[in-house]
Order: C-alpha cells, then sequence, then structure tokens
C-alpha cells in the first residue's frame, strides 16, 4: 500500500489552445468531441503526474457543454485531482474560451474524469493520498465523495428498478415511445 501524500497543487495541469476552422462542426462552432479529447488527454496528464504512473480513464461523468466554443478563441482548460482511491482518482476539469481580441472570458464546461492508475503490466496499482490545503479542495472533494455516492446508488437502483409491464408504459401518455417488433 502506497503510505506517500500529495498535494492537490501537485496534480494540477493547464493547456491552452488556439481553435481553428478545423476543429468545427457542421454548425461552425467547435466540436464537442474535439473539446472531449482535449478533456481526456489533460485528464490523463494530470492523473498520470500525481500517480506517477501511466493512466486510463475509467469514466467520464457530468459533461454539459454552458456555451459554445468559437473559432478563434483560446480554450484553456485546468485539471487537478479532486478525490483518490486505492489505484483511482477523480480529475475535476474547467474549460473556459477566451475571445482573444477582446480579453472576454467564459465558463464552457466542467467535468469529472475517474483515471485508473496502472502498472507497466496494466495492474492497478496505488495512487498517493491526496493532501487537501484549502477550503475548495476540501469542498471538491466533498463534491467528489456526493457523485461518487449517487453513482452507487444509481447502480443499486438499476438492481431493483421496475418501472412495470411494457403495457403500461405503452398505455401511459407520459412517453413519447412505440413499440413494434414487427419491422
Amino acid at each position: 500500500m502506497n503510505t506517500e501524500y500529495k498535494t492537490v497543487d501537485s496534480s494540477k495541469i493547464t493547456i491552452s489552445e488556439l481553435m481553428l476552422p478545423s476543429h468545427t462542426n457542421f454548425s461552425g462552432k467547435i466540436h464537442g468531441g474535439y473539446i472531449l479529447s482535449l478533456m481526456d488527454q489533460i485528464a490523463f496528464a494530470c492523473g498520470s503526474k500525481f500517480s506517477g504512473n501511466y493512466c486510463v480513464t475509467a469514466s467520464v461523468d457530468t459533461v454539459n457543454f454552458l456555451k459554445p466554443i468559437e473559432v478563434g478563441e483560446l480554450v484553456t482548460m485546468k485539471a487537478s485531482v479532486n478525490y483518490v482511491g486505492n489505484s483511482s482518482m477523480v480529475v475535476g476539469i474547467r474549460v473556459e474560451a477566451e475571445n482573444i481580441q477582446t480579453g472576454v472570458i467564459k465558463h464552457c464546461n466542467s467535468s469529472y474524469f475517474t483515471m485508473v492508475a496502472k502498472d507497466k503490466t496494466g495492474k492497478n496499482v496505488a495512487v498517493p493520498g491526496l493532501i487537501l490545503t484549502t477550503l475548495k479542495e476540501v469542498s471538491r472533494f466533498q463534491n467528489a465523495l456526493r457523485q461518487i455516492a449517487l453513482k452507487k446508488e444509481k447502480e443499486y437502483q438499476k438492481t431493483i428498478a421496475s418501472f412495470g409491464s411494457i403495457e403500461s408504459i405503452l398505455k401511459s401518455n407520459n412517453y413519447k415511445v412505440k413499440v413494434d417488433f414487427e419491422k
């Protein structure tokens, strides 16, 4: 068991990239998939820096695209470890876009990536403990605990959930659904 501890500050990573026309979707805004790819890269860098090991993405939670990102804006992503388990880390990522002509900065996305540290053979490896040094870091840690508890509750609910028969669902006017097994 790894008994080493590291500060949240030791995990912090910031990257910035100018958004180009090649990054756009069909509506001319920056493609969400491109932003997700950058977020995965910074989550990997943050988790690997903190753990000292190769990391893989185990899950991505709460991806809400709050504001569109335009061509020519400077996107900055900031990441830090918010929580650690045995071999896993929750990496919080904040995405901001800056209009480089006006200096206006907008918050575009916040997300949480669960990263798992691996050794050279691909087996899970222990990560250092986390030293919280500010109230904001404590708040982020508590938020991660809530998210983990909600995820566990959701998984449990899947095992016991009963929404009634398909007939009762179809008879209800609450859902926009048809069932057609003939096709």
